[in-house]
């Protein structure tokens, strides 16, 4: 029987990390759930994934916070070995005009959307090459991170960063067969969207005339994940219903 691969998906307690975790498991990856806060959000999450008959772990700890995260996933690593891949998912916003953005609303939405990447995936990256079985790398950036937006200097600063750190990162390790790659959503589906009016001033906006969906997104990362994927590395897929 083949060794069974698992996938650390941060954000996992909800919206399009609840849906990444859901889509992994239905294509047999084992998840670790990471999360800030919300236990009791993540811990149905992780019942959702049993029952598609894979396992999960919660994984609490702040993406933002650099050697609280290397303590959690040492230990995770030492406990269980290394993950076969991961997804950098979780994220913050603080939208404001730029000459009103705080330095402090700059700063969380670096030090946890770009700095994040660093502080997940650094602890990580060396236990995969060692166990020589390839993987897969996603980090979910935004159409604000290609085209930008107004009163998201910073949000579209942090996804565009990411934009150029996994474009590097596929580069170093697309010789171990670890490929790493991004997702772009678009306007998706949220609890911000739940108004009427708001939903169709923002799909106005959108050729297909319609949100997106997070189960959308999430099978555009599974298929990442995929085998039929692997020779996608260092790529921007869009996932925005034609927005530009």
């Amino acid at each position: 029987m083949p060794e069974r691969r698992r996938v650390l998906v941060t954000g996992a307690s909800r919206g399009l990390g609840r849906a990444i975790a859901l889509a992994l498991a239905e294509r047999d990856f084992d998840l670790a759930l990471g999360y800030r806060s919300g236990r009791h959000a993540a811990e149905g999450v992780a019942d959702e994934v049993r029952g598609r008959g894979a396992e999960a772990v919660l994984l609490p700890f702040d993406i933002a916070d650099r050697d609280a995260a290397r303590k959690a996933l040492e230990q995770e690593l030492a406990e269980r070995g290394p993950f076969w891949g991961a997804v950098h998912n979780a994220g913050v916003t603080a939208d404001a005009a730029f000459p009103s953005l705080s330095g402090e609303e700059w700063d969380r939405v670096l030090r946890t959307n770009l700095d994040g990447f660093y502080n997940t995936l650094h602890p990580l990256v060396m236990p995969m090459v060692r166990a020589h079985r390839g993987g897969r790398i996603v980090a979910l950036s935004s159409a604000a991170g290609l085209a930008g937006n107004r009163g998201q200097t910073n949000y579209a600063a942090s996804k565009a960063g990411l934009i150029g750190a996994v474009k590097s990162l596929a580069q170093e390790l697309a010789k171990r067969g670890i490929a790493v790659n991004c997702v772009a959503p678009g306007l998706i589906e949220s609890d911000m969207s739940d108004d009427e009016a708001l939903r169709k001033q923002l799909g106005d906006r959108i050729p297909m005339r319609r949100l997106g969906r997070p189960e959308e997104v999430a099978a555009t990362v599974a298929f990442l994940f995929s085998e039929e994927a692997g020779y996608i590395t260092g790529q921007v897929i869009s996932v925005n219903g034609g927005l530009l």
